[in-house]
């Protein structure tokens, strides 16, 4: 009696199903990962640092002459229009009242010792120079748009370090263009990125490389499925490939 009812309750399952059962499950881990990921790298807001700094900087309407970025002026070209300078080799006026975000228009001048050419069809205020740029103070700047001092030996612990940023020199933004700001720490435990994808290549059907990279649950997984059928294997392939799989500790590959 026990075993026709044993029987009863089976489940029987073709290879589409099987197919169809390990994409499901890959995927829902591709979305944990990015999760993981995620909250790993949170949004950086500013620090207390950075808000003093920047009611020290609402004073002020100039860029900041006491930083090296901002008063360097050998990277500019000589005997050519004022209006042609790059911002980099402008001191701008900027007022600290504009609404946050909004494009604005800004007037500058040549930095000192930059020599240039004024308009011949102009008559007033030759040298001043008009040029937009968006109202914000240059500790709001995208991460893209400034580059931090990296800290070296930070590891798992150190999630974030402080660092001074700079803004690149071509944006116009108000207050000090160097600042201090939380950045996340990108650290590294030895993995080789080469390493890893030959081992998924080779061996990723016996879950080699989802145990090398610490992924131990994934790896038995994959291990008992061989592979989910070679469609698990194939999808890791790519996943390391293009630096989506990495370590389960969140370091980086090297």
């Amino acid at each position: 009696m026990l075993p026709s009812l044993l029987q009863g309750q089976c489940v029987r399952l073709n290879w589409k199903s099987v197919v169809f059962l390990m994409m499901s499950l890959i995927l829902s881990h591709i979305r944990i990962t990015q999760s993981s990921v995620n909250s790993n790298n949170p949004e950086v807001t500013p620090t207390k640092l950075e808000k003093i700094s920047s009611d020290t900087d609402r004073s002020a309407v100039t860029i900041n002459s006491n930083s090296k970025s901002s008063s360097d002026t050998s990277h500019c070209p000589n005997d050519t229009l004022c209006t042609d300078l790059p911002n980099s080799c402008l001191q701008c006026t900027y007022n600290p009242q504009c609404v946050y975000g909004a494009e604005i228009n800004v007037t500058c001048l040549p930095k000192t010792n930059v020599n240039c050419h004024v308009d011949k069809l102009k008559t007033a205020n030759q040298n001043e120079i008009k040029r937009s740029m968006i109202c914000r103070y240059c500790y709001q700047t995208e991460r893209w748009e400034h580059s931090c001092e990296q800290k070296g030996g930070c590891n798992s612990i150190d999630s974030q370090y402080k660092t001074n940023c700079t803004v690149h020199p071509e944006l116009l933004c108000m207050g000090h263009r160097t600042f201090m700001k939380k950045i996340p720490c990108n650290w590294t435990q030895g993995y080789r990125w080469a390493t890893t994808l030959i081992v998924s290549i080779t061996l990723g059907g016996f879950g080699a490389d989802r145990f090398f990279l610490g992924h131990w649950q994934e790896g038995i997984g994959k291990l008992f499925s061989f592979g989910g059928l070679g469609v698990w294997t194939l999808i890791d392939v790519l996943l390391i490939s293009l630096h989506y799989l990495g370590p389960a500790d969140g370091s980086l590959y090297i």
